[in-house]
């Protein structure tokens, strides 16, 4: 009976210890590439209807918000994605399934140095290196991502609403292993943190 009590606390601690991701797509990670010059129409971004949300999962549940696109531009050639580049808020980053009290210690728990260190870091970006049409209204988009002073080119799919030489409006979904971007903190032993998170990305630019 002894063991069998050992047995099925060893099994509730390994439950406790295992945090499943957020639902979405690994996007294929590498290391920083090359930035060629873009070519095409230049559309500015329109930061008031861009954003990116992000979603983090733990064992015991999880937790969801945004961050606002600072700026960026993106390039149009024969009506097709051919480059760009934007900046991302990390220092205002909210939360939106809290409120309050709770709300604050996490939005201050996520700008400390245990996960994005906004002091040193308030901005991260992304660079576009390569364009592949990937069927239609889809695009696979590679580039460089900087978070905490680290880049990564990471590769996605993006769902195209618009693609113009005065409009592009699209979406894109997927995870990344936050510890390569040197995104560490573990979490509580009994409520560990997961290893990915979750990104949506929609991003809208005009022909000012």
């Amino acid at each position: 009976m002894k063991k069998i009590s050992i047995l099925f606390s060893a099994a509730a601690l390994i439950l406790a210890s295992c945090a499943g991701n957020p639902e979405g797509k690994k996007a294929d990670t590498s290391e920083a590439a090359v930035l060629s010059e873009a070519t095409g129409v230049e559309l500015t971004v329109d930061t008031t209807q861009s954003e990116v949300k992000w979603e983090g999962t733990k064992v015991t549940g999880s937790h969801h918000g945004i961050v606002r696109i600072n700026s960026g531009k993106l390039f149009i050639q024969n009506d097709t994605l051919s480059g760009g580049e934007f900046t991302i808020d990390v220092k205002n980053l909210e939360n939106k399934d809290l409120e309050g009290e709770f709300k604050g210690k996490l939005e201050g728990h996520l700008k400390s140095a245990d996960f994005f260190d906004v002091e040193k870091f308030p901005e991260a970006s992304f660079a576009i290196t390569k364009v592949t049409p990937e069927g239609p209204d889809k695009l696979n988009i590679a580039g460089n991502l900087t978070i905490r002073g680290v880049s990564k080119n990471v590769s996605f799919i993006t769902d195209i609403t618009e693609s113009t030489a005065s409009k592009f409006d699209g979406k894109a979904d997927f995870n990344i292993a936050r510890e390569d971007w040197g995104l560490t903190y573990a979490g509580k032993a009994d409520d560990l943190i997961s290893k990915e998170i979750n990104f949506k990305v929609h991003l809208v630019a005009n022909k000012i």
